[in-house]
């Protein structure tokens, strides 16, 4: 679905406390979330305003955000286990 929010909170309701905590505490994961959110947003707006960039540019913004996503979850289960 276009314009859909992966913000993390959003993708891992289930970790937000965490989150906020390793926010907090964590200088390199903020930054990291930081980052995240960021490239969903710009991802979200861009599919709003009808894409106005190309396939390619668009499916590495993709991309990024998932490896960037997969890096945090991984740390967000290290943390919890």
């Amino acid at each position: 679905m276009l314009g859909e929010d992966h913000s993390l909170i959003h993708e891992f309701p289930e970790y937000q406390d965490i989150i906020v905590k390793l926010c907090q505490s964590d200088e390199a994961f903020a930054k990291d979330t930081k980052h995240y959110n960021a490239l969903d947003k710009e991802i979200r707006n861009l599919e709003l305003r009808g894409a106005p960039i190309d396939d390619e540019a668009m499916h590495q913004l993709k991309h990024d955000r998932a490896v960037l996503k997969d890096a945090l979850y991984q740390q967000l289960n290290h943390f919890n286990g």
